[in-house]
């Protein structure tokens, strides 16, 4: 069982990698990251020039019960605090996670909240 978890996260962390290969965020274009656990959502606007992050929504910031509606209101959320600091413009990092689900109506609200990803 061991070997099958160890395997399993090596996967994840090469997806990872591939992806975050081609991305790179600035002040202008911040990196969007998104993190899933069992319970929880949490995204994140990373520059990564200063290394600092300049927006980040979780999902105990937003009152919905339905989890699709309370990632949608995430991404409304994070798009609001994006465009305060006058960022219009995103690359997505959708770490090894498919673009699928969550992940697609957290996208989903950022681009309606007024960001292009």
């Amino acid at each position: 069982m061991k070997d099958q978890n160890k395997i399993k996260n090596q996967l994840k962390q090469r997806r990872a990698a591939r992806v975050r290969g081609r991305i790179n965020g600035g002040a202008q274009f911040p990196r969007i990251a998104v993190f899933k656990s069992l319970k929880h959502l949490s995204v994140q606007a990373i520059d990564d020039t200063a290394g600092k992050t300049l927006a980040s929504v979780y999902d105990t910031d937003v009152k919905a019960k339905d989890k699709k509606t309370k990632a949608k209101e995430i991404g409304l959320l994070l798009a609001k605090k994006l465009l305060e600091k006058k960022v219009t413009k995103a690359v997505f990092d959708r770490r090894h996670y498919k673009y699928h689900g969550l992940v697609k109506e957290i996208v989903e609200g950022i681009r309606e909240g007024g960001v292009k990803i």
